[in-house]
């Protein structure tokens, strides 16, 4: 009764109780809101609604306004609300190897540098530090899911846990030594323990098997990995067809290419992520086509490791799910997406030498719809749309630098940064604001980054002096 007399005045007063107005956790505007569902225009003054952590409504803004009402809402004034990116190929915590050695060949840079720097450096502390600090640059960036293939996975899912990002976190095998392991048995058994632990334990963890490549992981264990995955339906991310010299040993020892010798084992027929994809013949591409595999083109770390070009344009003509990655930090040197937005939708041109060879728009959508079908996140983000994660970013297009604005998708390719990125937001949570990350310490980040890359760089030092 008491209930009822605290409301009977508030219809009095108001006449009616107001028509509609659904709540909502969070509605987020944007001048422009760029959907990225495939043939949607973009929605000008629009804004997305979210509850409990997925998207609700997409739509013009009067119609979101007189339909939903929102615990709180975050302002779009100049600028485009999009779906967050995804970092189909990294290697977090290789961020504390950033600058280390380069202009190397890519087996020059393993072997002499990066095998035996892993070797002596990484501990579970090196890849926490790692790992938050590249978290803390995708956070910055507009990067919302990465997929992660490195050794200590358990500790990458805590960062992922504590930070807010969405992740599929591999865990390696190899045949080899590695850190925390002496061969293959012991790193594939860690790795099955990993993926059955995490699986359907995390909403923003996916676990999943990383064999390295095919030429560090011998076909019966690449066949034990594939048995494995199927029995526990479970991702598979890996190197391949990465460079020249993978091909090579590949056609010297199995007389095949490395798509083939990878299909014939069995990986074709799994939920497989092919990082790089670079040595590619029209066999290759048909084949992948029609097993569905996830391909993950990495421009800039190819490029500097002079790995070749891959034929990402005949990929997606073949109906290939071609997704974008930074891989690590050692390569590339960062972790700044939109340069590879950008970078392939150059290279492809001048590669061609045709103009529309990667046009702008389907550049984007392998950083986000593409992207995360091919990271085996399709069902979850990649576009604004009811029913899928709430994974949004806001890219400020009102600077000196971005005027005039003509065509929003355009610009977000050709012109915009990471530095342009205000706002991320994952699972509905808001992980950056006004370009402050709220989920790490930078402060104390720099600190913990400081002390790693002091004992790396007396290392370096004294591995010259001995050379």
């Amino acid at each position: 009764m008491k209930r009822l007399l605290l409301i009977l005045p508030l219809v009095w007063l108001c006449g009616t109780l107001p028509v509609a107005s659904v709540a909502g956790d969070l509605i987020v505007y944007g001048d422009h809101v760029l959907t990225m569902v495939e043939g949607e225009e973009v929605i000008e003054d629009g804004a997305v609604v979210v509850r409990d952590g997925a998207i609700v409504a997409v739509g013009p803004r009067k119609t979101i306004d007189s339909e939903y009402i929102g615990t709180r809402s975050i302002p779009g004034n100049n600028r485009v609300l999009m779906p967050g990116l995804v970092n189909g190929h990294t290697h977090t915590s290789m961020t504390l190897f950033r600058g280390m050695v380069d202009d190397l060949d890519l087996m020059t840079w393993l072997n002499q540098y990066v095998f035996p720097m892993e070797g002596r450096f990484v501990t579970p502390e090196f890849v926490r530090v790692g790992t938050e600090l590249a978290c803390w640059e995708m956070i910055r960036g507009g990067t919302t899911s990465f997929v992660d293939m490195y050794f200590y996975p358990d500790e990458i899912a805590g960062v992922v846990d504590r930070c807010g990002l969405r992740a599929v976190v591999a865990s390696p095998h190899i045949d080899y030594p590695s850190p925390g392991f002496s061969g293959w048995d012991d790193s594939f058994a860690a790795a099955i323990d990993f993926v059955t632990r995490w699986r359907g334990r995390h909403p923003r963890i996916t676990p999943a098997f990383a064999p390295h490549a095919p030429y560090t992981v011998a076909p019966e264990h690449l066949q034990a990995t594939v048995e494995k995955a199927a029995e526990l339906d479970a991702v598979i991310s890996m190197h391949l067809a990465e460079a020249p010299a993978e091909t090579a040993y590949i056609g010297d020892n199995f007389s095949k290419s490395p798509v083939r010798h990878a299909s014939d084992l069995g990986l074709y027929r799994q939920k497989l992520i092919a990082a790089h994809m670079v040595q590619l013949d029209p066999n290759d591409i048909a084949l992948t086509a029609e097993a569905g595999v996830g391909a993950v083109h990495n421009p800039t770390s190819n490029m500097k490791l002079g790995a070749g070009v891959s034929p990402v344009p005949a990929m997606l003509a073949a109906g290939v799910s071609v997704g974008l990655g930074t891989d690590g930090a050692a390569s590339n040197n960062d972790l700044d997406l939109w340069e590879e937005i950008r970078m392939a939708a150059l290279l492809h041109k001048v590669n061609s030498g045709d103009p529309t060879a990667l046009p702008a728009g389907d550049a984007l959508a392998m950083a986000t719809r593409l992207g995360a079908r091919a990271a085996r996140l399709g069902d979850k983000v990649g576009q604004l749309k009811p029913g899928l994660r709430a994974d949004l970013i806001q890219v400020e297009l009102n600077k000196t630098h971005q005027l005039p604005l003509y065509d929003v998708v355009s610009h977000l390719v050709y012109v915009t940064d990471s530095s342009d990125v205000v706002t991320t937001i994952v699972d509905g949570e808001v992980l950056m604001e006004d370009r402050k990350v709220l989920t790490i310490d930078e402060q104390a980040l720099r600190k913990k980054v400081q002390a790693r890359s002091d004992e790396i760089r007396s290392a370096l030092a004294d591995q010259a002096a001995e050379s």
